[in-house]
């Protein structure tokens, strides 16, 4: 079985989201705004084939509910939302809105790009945490979507 390569509108996409992951490591580090920060990304050679205009709604959308965005991955977390790695923290906070906010993107979609920066960026075994992380998340916020299977924990009350 051969496997489909992703269109150009999902490459797009995928880049949008690495962008702003950058990005928002980048915010995270240091007092720019985001609309500083989104215009340098915008302006680089390497938002060549991204889908701008959501990286600039990933990018606003992140800041702009990053406390509510904090509070609901705090709920799951094992450690304080200060104590994550300001890379994977960036990849939780964009899975989260996604998940939450973006229900035109199919949950295991938002977890596989996650999984994928967190491989390409993250520390060593970051990505574990943010599958368990996100798939936590999904079942709170994509019940309907998700099926859960019997081997599934109850989620928290």
């Amino acid at each position: 079985m051969s496997r489909r390569r992703p269109s150009q509108a999902a490459r797009g996409r995928s880049l949008a989201r690495r962008l702003a992951m950058q990005a928002l490591y980048q915010w995270q580090l240091t007092a720019q705004t985001a609309g500083d920060i989104a215009a340098q990304f915008r302006e680089s050679e390497e938002s060549a084939g991204a889908d701008l205009e959501y990286f600039g709604e990933l990018l606003h959308a992140v800041v702009s509910q990053s406390a509510t965005l904090d509070a609901a991955i705090g709920e799951y977390a094992d450690r304080a939302v200060e104590q994550l790695d300001p890379v994977e923290h960036a990849i939780l906070l964009l899975g989260l809105h996604e998940l939450r906010d973006r229900l035109d993107v199919p949950y295991r979609v938002v977890i596989n790009e996650a999984v994928e920066l967190s491989k390409r960026y993250g520390a060593t075994d970051g990505h574990k945490y943010v599958n368990a992380l996100l798939d936590r998340l999904a079942r709170q916020y994509r019940a309907a979507e998700r099926r859960p299977s019997p081997t599934d924990p109850p989620a928290p009350a």
